[in-house]
């Protein structure tokens, strides 16, 4: 029998043990987290088979994940080290920076295999219960595993098969270079703005009560887990920090041609983002695929909003966010609907535009 041990139950610990369950439930899954209560959840729901107080219960496992924030991954991985591990055993972690932890890795034993991954995947909810199996379709899955034979790598895909994600090797400098910019970097930004808003606005409480529409598009990774992402700065701190000055460089440009009204320089500015984000997604240069957005115009009634999300749970739909762009007295609304897949986005728009609700495109 295949046994995994999985450390951390969180979203993406918790997601990967429904996946490899609904894949084949006969494989053993353990797993040990801090939290007593997601243990006790997951076994109610099972989820995994056996709950573990530490990484001693991981040294039998065939396979072995590591779903914590990135500094406790370099921690486990000094532990293992000290541990009679089985032979043949495949570590593997999901966390979002691989420098630091691909070099942490060189203390395992030799009669194990490290394959660093990354799954390019999440959710505004956390924690055991927001855990999904197919939470990670269609997305990418990055590989990390220099030197590793590609056997043992074939090895953990077919575990994480159910997954259905796109799987792609990186070397961990090119993996921290590309999450810094695309992930780490745009995190930053807007946390930053929220912080600044909120200063902004000390005198006004009626300023963040009145942000809406753009700004919580832009701001809703700001909503992610502090103690999650302040220890990914720390594991990258030097590619953020070149990106994040580069960053700040143009902010400079900008405010340079608004004080001294350069019209031309301002055009250019927004021409070429709009050109560069136009070409954004993965019907145009094979983006990385994430939320999928769909826009529907509501009429401003009571249980418009319930009226929506009752046709989309009778279909069957899995709806992950939604939110009101725009309301105005006697006016419609916009309703942003936010689902996982593009087929679910698909469907929604063919069902309502059935039942005579006006999809709207928006990018």
């Amino acid at each position: 029998m295949t046994e995994v041990f999985i450390n951390g139950l969180g979203l993406i610990g918790s997601s990967l043990a429904r996946a490899i369950k609904q894949k084949n439930p006969e494989i053993k899954i353990i797993a040990a987290d801090l939290n007593q209560d997601a243990l006790e959840y997951a076994l109610q729901q099972k989820i995994i088979d056996k709950a573990a107080d530490s990484l001693t219960a991981a040294q039998t496992a065939d396979f072995v994940i590591l779903a914590t924030p990135v500094n406790e991954i370099i921690n486990s991985l000094q532990q293992l080290s000290k541990l009679p591990l089985k032979k043949g055993m495949i570590i593997t972690d999901v966390g979002s920076t691989k420098q630091q932890i691909v070099a942490a890795a060189a203390v395992l034993p030799a009669q194990v295999t490290f394959i660093s991954g990354h799954p390019m995947a999440g959710s505004h909810k956390t924690g055991v219960t927001a855990g999904r199996a197919d939470l990670f379709e269609n997305a990418f899955y990055f590989i990390v595993a220099p030197a590793v034979p590609p056997e043992m790598i074939i090895r953990l895909q077919d575990l994480l098969q159910q997954l259905h994600v796109k799987w792609l090797q990186l070397t961990p400098e090119q993996h921290d270079r590309l999450v810094g910019q695309i992930s780490h970097l745009p995190h930053i930004i807007a946390a930053a703005l929220v912080n600044q808003t909120q200063r902004a606005f000390e005198d006004s409480p009626l300023g963040m009560r009145m942000a809406a529409g753009g700004f919580k598009s832009i701001t809703r990774i700001a909503a992610a887990d502090p103690t999650m992402w302040s220890a990914i700065l720390h594991t990258n701190a030097a590619i953020i920090a070149e990106q994040l000055q580069d960053y700040q460089n143009e902010l400079v440009k900008v405010r340079r041609a608004i004080l001294i009204d350069d019209q031309s320089a301002l055009y250019h500015f927004f021409a070429t983002a709009k050109v560069s984000r136009d070409q954004l997604g993965p019907e145009k240069i094979g983006g990385l695929p994430g939320f999928y957005d769909l826009f529907v115009n509501i009429p401003d009634k009571v249980g418009s909003l319930a009226k929506v999300t009752q046709i989309l749970a009778a279909a069957k739909i899995n709806l992950i966010n939604l939110h009101i762009l725009e309301i105005r007295e006697e006016i419609d609304g916009v309703l942003q609907l936010t689902f996982m897949k593009e087929t679910d986005r698909t469907t929604a728009a063919k069902i309502l535009n059935e039942q005579h609700y006006q999809v709207i495109s928006r990018k």
